[in-house]
């Protein structure tokens, strides 16, 4: 009798822990608080940088910190991520990151949404990476074409102060535009909007979820005006029926969500300075910039069934800025308190940092200026570091000219020495060389498509050796090495594994006669060409006025 009690009294607790997962169970007239902690486009940014700023070490400690005074004060803390966790950092790189993904576990992360970059790797390094994080990568919109159902865990629930919270992933339908094609054979990325509706009528019918929240890798466009990327959080509020989802946690655009008006951010935000989220629909949409910079904090109040925002803000993690002393000399000074570094993560996280920069370190060349790789330029106009790429490429294979997309570009360098870990920044995807031979009226048909790719994205076109004037539906006054096209000639053309394939829209390139996959990787190739031509002169990879828009006609 004495087990037959114990193992109902046993089945009586089991009950009742697992009561407010099974069915909304708030009570009338009690006030409810939670808070949602969220960071986005991690980028294997688990160190501090060179000026000790953002860092999972810093990051753990400011989460325990507000994590205990949400708690003194009756609350609760569900701690999310927008993806993207991989891909920038070679320390991170290089040990597929693991290092991220196991800090990430000591700080308390509850639930990630899977980024695109999250497929910068084969899908077996994906499925590693689910096995180191101890908490789930959510994704209800990527499904596996050979037998149409979804690949990923749509959602979870949480328990939080009596409160039950639905968490859905979903990712940008952009993925298999902008990743590697070889990796999605077998994937179909759907509208984000459609399964969400779809997973929320789910969860009303079978779960019953007191507040519903997104995490996703979708990016925020001002007023929904997405250009040629796929459609954002603010399209997808606006499509759903109001009350689908209380708050969004996004990524992808990598910006720190605070408004300056309706429907349009803040330009320059300040570390520190006050953050409004944005609303659109009813839905709370919030992205807290990049790497780590800042924990996005979301205090929530819950009561008699309805959900309402009671304070919000963008938390700086130990970021700093350059000002000049009265002697000339210059300082970093951080915009807020210094944020310590928690030591348990320190030391969780130093042998991935020492094993990496043992690897990274060493000097391979230098250069007598910037080579300008930023983001703001890459994807806007032609640069040096895009030239200086395209020259190593055209290097290895002997072609006449060289191609690539500007969002291949990932950093810049500053003069200086130059170590393996800078290029691996520059370029982190794991590309290889190709060439191509055509004739040169193929040419100028593949030109006249990259050529007229959209300004201010991943795609456009970064050349070497190639002069033209795009007008937006061709190509004009072509010249290769500075001479005429001729349309019966045979050229070779250097790129990328990823546009040869297909990838940012390029023509596939890969199933012609004249392709060739060298095999070599990307990083591997400029990394021998500085190691042979340093020092390097940044002014000869300047580009001239070789590539003309015809903005109007565009």
């Amino acid at each position: 009798m004495k087990r037959v009690q114990q193992a109902a009294l046993a089945a009586l607790i089991l009950s009742l822990i697992a009561a407010p997962l099974t069915a909304s169970a708030w009570v009338k007239d009690r006030t409810y608080k939670f808070t949602v902690l969220h960071t986005n486009d991690h980028h294997g940014r688990f160190w501090h940088n060179e000026h000790d700023e953002y860092g999972l070490a810093a990051q753990k400690t400011m989460m325990d910190k507000i994590r205990y005074e949400v708690q003194a004060h009756g609350g609760s803390v569900l701690i999310l991520s927008g993806g993207d966790i991989n891909t920038g950092v070679p320390e991170s790189d290089l040990q597929d990151a693991e290092p991220d993904f196991r800090g990430m576990n000591l700080v308390g992360y509850d639930a990630m949404a899977i980024g695109n970059h999250e497929f910068d790797n084969p899908l077996s390094v994906l499925r590693q990476q689910q096995k180191w994080a101890k908490f789930p990568l959510l994704s209800a919109n990527i499904y596996q074409k050979s037998t149409g159902k979804r690949l990923f865990q749509p959602w979870a629930l949480f328990n939080r102060s009596g409160l039950k919270i639905a968490v859905i992933g979903l990712t940008t339908d952009d993925t298999a535009k902008i990743g590697n094609p070889a990796y999605f054979t077998d994937m179909e990325f759907r509208k984000p909007a459609t399964e969400a509706k779809a997973v929320v009528e789910e969860l009303r019918a079978k779960e019953k979820p007191d507040v519903i929240i997104a995490a996703t890798h979708m990016g925020h466009y001002d007023n929904g005006n997405h250009g040629s990327n796929a459609p954002g959080d603010v399209e997808m509020a606006r499509e759903l029926p109001k009350g689908y989802l209380d708050m969004i946690v996004g990524g992808h655009s990598q910006n720190p969500v605070c408004m300056a008006n309706e429907n349009e951010k803040q330009k320059d935000y300040v570390p520190g300075s006050p953050c409004t989220p944005d609303r659109q629909n009813g839905t709370w949409i919030v992205q807290a910039h990049e790497w780590g910079k800042y924990i996005g904090r979301a205090d929530f109040t819950f009561r008699n069934g309805v959900l309402k925002l009671v304070h919000y803000e963008l938390v700086p993690i130990n970021l700093r800025h350059k000002v000049t002393n009265a002697d000339g000399s210059t300082s970093w000074v951080n915009y807020t308190q210094e944020i310590p570094k928690n030591q348990a993560m320190e030391r969780l996280l130093t042998p991935f940092q020492k094993k990496g920069q043992a690897q990274l370190g060493v000097k391979i060349g230098s250069v007598n200026g910037r080579l300008e790789g930023d983001r703001s330029k890459v994807r806007f106009q032609q640069t040096n570091m895009a030239r200086l790429i395209l020259t190593a490429q055209m290097d290895r294979t002997q072609a006449d000219f060289a191609v690539m997309s500007g969002g291949g570009v990932r950093d810049s360098i500053d003069a200086g020495d130059i170590s393996y870990r800078d290029v691996l920044k520059i370029q982190p995807f794991g590309n290889t060389l190709v060439y191509v031979d055509m004739k040169g009226s193929e040419v100028e048909k593949y030109l006249a498509v990259v050529a007229n790719k959209q300004v201010d994205s991943g795609a456009y076109a970064q050349f070497a050796n190639v002069s033209l004037i795009a007008d937006g539906k061709g190509v004009s006054e072509v010249k290769i090495k500075g001479q005429p096209l001729d349309a019966n000639k045979t050229y070779r053309m250097a790129t990328l594994s990823f546009n040869a394939s297909g990838g940012d829209g390029y023509p596939e390139i890969d199933k012609l006669p004249g392709y060739v996959n060298t095999g070599f990787v990307d990083a591997e190739v400029l990394k021998g060409y500085i190691e042979k031509h340093s020092p390097l002169d940044a002014s000869s990879f300047a580009p001239g006025n070789e590539i003309v828009y015809q903005r109007d006609a565009m």
